[in-house]
């Protein structure tokens, strides 16, 4: 048997991070998640309550023949046996064996008052629940941890009843009692205080599970590992019951490079950040942007005063090399930035700076005065790059010379509502004449329509734009001035197969904004495609 040194990461984002308010894994998401899980190195991934829930049971049918994991050892969770009721004639009991894993997580009460008010039993009756139902797993082969539910409450109200459930675990054969702060209510003094005594008065292993209610399930669990526990708990991006659990990320970053523990293989650490966007698309929910280590804003710095010192050294505004977790850090060109962060926001973009302070000088100007506007460049790489290769010497020359678009939208009696839209362009020749070109196109809407028609006019001299597509389309309203009058800013992301770029447009007329936006993202598909060289050209005038 692992000894007490040993660190266990046990991740329930299968069971208790699916309790979550919107999530609804099938069993072929539960089988995905468990593959990725396993891709970070955690060693125990809970994957649900067997004879509880049907989906859970299938799950565990299917994995003994479709799972195959490297690091993890697949964990069934359940309850002690019922009050009353001989441990080999409880029927859910008998589904944990079913399930076939090495390991059984039970969830045990831990809190006398729920004892004898949940429960409806006696204290001792509760103990002899724990004893039978360990005994018999272990018997049969088991490992088993045990979930103390309600832990730190039932200390609060008596000291000595959860450690009586604790010493009673491990006398049967448990070899983990887990500490749980059910109700999320725990803050970081206190936890290391309950944690300190418990170590002081129980001589087996120790875990911790903690829910976010207070906003400190992270900070709680890494006391508790300060207190002496050697058994995290946690869930992917924190998923959860209410405000969640703590997110096992996190809580593996913080092991492996702020408290120097092994928690994960070395090799495992960098596939972070991959694996918990993936998992959130599983899960159907947006990656969260500000999630520490592996959001995608984690590492990014916006104040120029930030640019200014990174420009010198990364570390000097960076808490971690961002490899490490698989990130990477990012500029944010804003109304904050400075020269430095346009500077270092070309070197991430690839664009040459070296001896035209000139030209960076008036991209600062610019986008000061531009997102006073209401553009904003954050999210929209490459509107900015074009931006920025306007103001250099070798600026390549326009897609296009517009000379007028025009979107209708007709509803028709039955319900059936068209758009239609025409544009009229000139494009450059290389005698330094320009052929005129109209094009018409339809659409689901007017800037479905109006991406089509111009589109259909440009595909013949730039045919790669025949490949690009429009990935997403996002409005906001900016600013209300009565009626429908406002400052309208629209963000395109545009894919060609094989990446994915976002430009923005700004203004009163929400077709117009998004005409900006377009013809950013028809421009860029034809500089991407060819190195930055092409006769692509900057945005147009703003």
């Amino acid at each position: 048997m692992p000894s007490d040194t040993d660190f266990h990461v046990f991740d329930t984002t299968l069971r208790d991070g699916a309790q979550r308010e919107g999530i609804s894994y099938s069993v072929a998401d539960k089988l995905a998640v468990a593959r990725l899980l396993d891709e970070i190195g955690v060693g125990f991934i809970e994957g649900g309550w067997p004879g509880a829930l049907p989906k859970d049971t299938e799950f565990f049918a299917r994995a003994r023949t479709e799972l195959k994991l490297r690091h993890a050892q697949l964990v069934a969770f359940g309850a002690t046996r019922k009050a009353g009721v001989r441990v080999e004639d409880d029927l859910q009991v008998r589904a944990l064996l079913d399930a076939g894993t090495p390991v059984v997580c039970l969830v045990a009460k831990s809190d006398v008052r729920h004892v004898r008010d949940a429960l409806r039993t006696t204290p001792e009756e509760n103990l002899a629940m724990v004893a039978d139902t360990v005994a018999f797993l272990v018997a049969h082969g088991r490992r088993v941890f045990v979930d103390c539910e309600h832990f730190f409450d039932g200390y609060a109200a008596d000291p000595g009843y959860g450690v009586r459930v604790l010493e009673t675990a491990f006398a049967a054969g448990a070899e983990v009692g887990v500490l749980c702060d059910t109700n999320g209510g725990m803050l970081p003094m206190g936890v290391g205080r309950v944690v300190a005594d418990v170590r002081s008065r129980v001589g087996g292993k120790l875990g911790i599970h903690c829910q976010d209610d207070t906003g400190c399930a992270v900070a709680n669990t890494l006391a508790a590992v300060e207190a002496g526990v050697t058994h995290v708990q946690g869930t992917a991006n924190g998923y959860g019951e209410r405000a969640g659990n703590a997110d096992t990320f996190v809580l593996v970053a913080n092991l492996v490079t702020k408290m120097g523990i092994p928690a994960v293989p070395a090799e495992c650490l960098p596939e972070l950040q991959r694996v918990s966007h993936a998992i959130a698309e599983l899960a159907n929910i947006a990656p969260d942007d500000h999630q520490p280590f592996v959001g995608a804003s984690a590492f990014a710095h916006k104040a120029g005063l930030h640019a200014s010192a990174i420009k010198v050294s990364p570390e000097l505004y960076n808490h971690l090399d961002p490899t490490v977790v698989g990130n990477d850090m990012r500029i944010l060109v804003t109304e904050m930035a400075g020269r430095a962060s346009v500077e270092l926001k070309g070197r991430e973009l690839g664009v040459d700076l070296d001896g035209h302070s000139d030209a960076i000088g008036r991209v600062v100007d610019q986008v000061k005065v531009l997102e006073a506007d209401g553009w904003s460049f954050e999210a929209a790489d490459a509107s900015f790059e074009l931006l920025l290769r306007a103001q250099l010497p070798d600026a390549p020359a326009p897609l296009f010379e517009l000379e007028s678009y025009r979107t209708s939208v007709e509803h028709w009696g039955n319900g059936v509502v068209v758009s239609e839209a025409t544009v009229k362009v000139h494009l450059p020749n290389p005698d330094g004449t320009t052929e005129r070109v109209i094009s018409t196109g339809e659409g689901n809407g007017p800037v479905n329509a109006l991406d089509n028609a111009l589109r259909q006019a440009l595909v013949g001299r730039y045919p790669q734009l025949a490949g690009v597509s429009l990935a997403d389309y996002k409005v906001r309203i900016l600013g209300w001035r009565g009626g429908t009058s406002a400052t309208t800013r629209v963000l395109i992301d545009t894919t060609d197969g094989v990446g994915e770029w976002t430009t923005v447009g700004v203004h009163a007329n929400v077709v117009e904004a998004s005409w900006h936006a377009l013809v950013d993202a028809l421009s860029y598909a034809v500089l991407s495609r060819s190195g930055g060289q092409s006769s692509t050209g900057p945005a147009p005038a703003r």
